[in-house]
């Protein structure tokens, strides 16, 4: 009984395992993701499974993969049991003609039998020289047919004779020489056949077409479960390092239309072990490989230092020196993404009636463009640069100087609404008027709503700054010393037209309250009481000079120092 009922178990789990239906299918990349670090790999492709549970095959995947991110979605009336990654080690197989093209099969084919057609040629030809030698042979041995009669010979026999020997040889030999002209180009034609088929097969074993290669193969393994024989479509993403892109600007500027064009480029690079061949591309600024968990504050404890302190840090564990670390605003390293930090999960769609897909974008923490051209980006790590946007922003050009520091006067064009843009920090081209100016670095991080684009000097607008020397002095008042300054600054257009100019200066700013600051002459500049930063903003005609004077004087008690810093 105990026997049957083993025989039984074994039948039935035999019986279970030939239910189990293997069958490999193509994918191809429908779409790319590229993150600044990382790149979303979605596939597409199309199914057919018999009744019963049935194993999925997608090869073909790159071998970067981030199991952890596979996600699965499809149409039909079919059940996904499973979805997974793994690596299958093929057994090597040999070479054998079937892996070869149908038309390289058909040319070994025919050389083969036409070089054996062609050696049958041969031999016959071979057969026919050798009884044409025989004959020659004969015909050259024999006296009597070469005319070598004996003497008492007829005249007549032996002329006959002669002629004979001479039509006989001379047809013999005419014919050898056909004969033997034919064989050597059948020779020639076999010699090349020869080599046609030698490099055809040559190929097949340099190609190994036909043999498995030896190293794994990256492949996803689908079960599925269906009631009847189905068809139907497959969405396949997942995660792959070994790629990413980095943004670069182009910033060309013409004061004469007061527009900056901004052309925003995304140099995209990828290593995956897959080429992506003519596949729409979308550019996100997400980057998965970040840490996502938010930080946390932990007590932070103040004490006064002694040794017993000193000692107690001693026998700190890791954690409580993570903790502090972390308290002290030093950043602990992102854990990997097989640890499970990243927000791609492995997800199983259930596949039940499922009609239809949806692909949500979020752009709440993150800005994706999706390219409107195909790309192709073959898996060697070389730049592709891939023209992310294009547009026209409004400038408003301004000169700015700081004669204080610098009597040069600089051309400026302010670029407002940039957060609209959304922006990544990254090195960034100027033109302006057609010519390369230098390079800048953009951080929108940094800057407020607007961009203040310097574009270089501009020698045509003069700008001097002199110390008045007569209004600039030094005097004792009471228990009070009252130190005066003067300065004259002058600005000067050359140029033929109209200019927007900012004047930049200081007055020093007290920081006690026994040290007075007294304004006396500004010209109308607007000062920052915080700062102490004096601007004057005006239009300057051609040829046209304005004149700024700044006064100011210092007080404070004799019997001590000031110094400015």
């Amino acid at each position: 009984m105990k026997n049957i009922l083993s025989l039984f178990i074994i039948f039935s789990f035999l019986g279970n395992a030939k239910a189990v239906d293997e069958k490999i299918i193509k994918s191809s990349i429908s779409s790319v993701t590229v993150y600044s670090q990382g790149a979303q790999i979605y596939r597409k492709a199309t199914y057919t499974v018999n009744k019963g549970v049935t194993q999925i095959i997608i090869e073909g995947i790159s071998p970067q993969i981030d199991p952890n991110s596979l996600q699965v979605k499809a149409t039909g009336d079919i059940i996904i049991l499973d979805s997974k990654y793994n690596l299958f080690y093929p057994k090597p197989e040999a070479t054998n003609l079937e892996g070869l093209p149908l038309k390289i099969r058909r040319s070994i084919s025919l050389l083969e039998d036409s070089i054996q057609n062609m050696n049958y040629d041969i031999q016959a030809l071979q057969d026919d020289i050798d009884v044409l030698t025989a004959t020659k042979n004969i015909l050259a041995n024999n006296g009597a047919i070469r005319g070598q009669g004996k003497v008492n010979d007829s005249i007549a026999l032996l002329k006959e004779a002669i002629d004979y020997y001479t039509v006989k040889m001379m047809d013999v030999n005419k014919k050898l020489q056909i004969l033997n002209r034919k064989k050597s180009q059948s020779n020639e034609i076999r010699k090349g056949m020869n080599e046609r088929l030698n490099e055809l097969k040559n190929y097949q074993n340099s190609a190994n077409l036909n043999q498995k290669p030896n190293g794994p193969i990256h492949r996803i393994v689908l079960t599925v479960k269906s009631d009847l024989t189905v068809s139907g479509k497959m969405d396949i993403s997942y995660l792959v390092s070994n790629a990413g892109w980095t943004p670069l600007y182009d910033l060309r500027s013409e004061i004469t239309t007061g527009k900056v064009n901004l052309n925003y480029k995304a140099q995209v690079y990828q290593n995956t072990g897959i080429d992506w061949e003519d596949v729409p591309l979308s550019i996100s600024t997400n980057n998965p490989y970040q840490n996502k968990t938010k930080p946390e504050l932990h007590p932070w404890y103040v004490d006064f230092y002694n040794r017993n302190n000193y000692s107690r840090t001693e026998s700190i564990n890791q954690s409580d020196l993570k903790k502090k670390a972390e308290a002290y605003g030093y950043n602990s390293p992102a854990p990997s993404v097989a640890s499970g930090s990243t927000n791609l999960v492995n997800e199983e769609s259930d596949a039940v009636f499922a009609n239809q897909f949806v692909q949500v974008i979020d752009h709440v923490i993150s800005a994706e463009f999706k390219i409107d051209l195909p790309y192709s980006i073959k898996s060697n790590n070389e730049l592709h640069m891939v023209l992310v946007k294009n547009v026209d922003l409004n400038a408003n050009y301004k000169y700015y100087t700081v004669p204080k520091y610098d009597k040069s006067v600089y051309l400026v064009a302010q670029i407002s609404k940039l957060d609209e843009l959304q922006l990544v920090p990254a090195k960034a081209n100027i033109f302006f008027d057609g010519s390369y100016i230098g390079e800048t670095y953009l951080d929108p991080s940094t800057m407020d709503d607007t961009l203040n684009l310097s574009l270089g000097k501009d020698p045509n607008i003069i700008v001097k700054r002199t110390l008045l020397t007569k209004d600039s002095k030094e005097k004792v008042v009471g228990t009070k010393i009252e130190k005066s300054y003067a300065y004259a600054i002058e600005v000067k257009n050359l140029k033929s037209t109209n200019i927007e100019i900012v004047v930049q200066d200081q007055v020093p700013v007290s920081q006690n309250t026994e040290i007075e600051v007294e304004n006396e002459e500004l010209s109308k500049g607007v000062i920052d009481q915080r700062t102490g930063i004096i601007e004057w903003e005006f239009t300057l005609k051609p040829k046209a000079t304005k004149d700024i004077i700044l006064k100011y004087k210092i007080k404070h008690d004799k019997d001590k120092q000031v110094f400015l810093n």
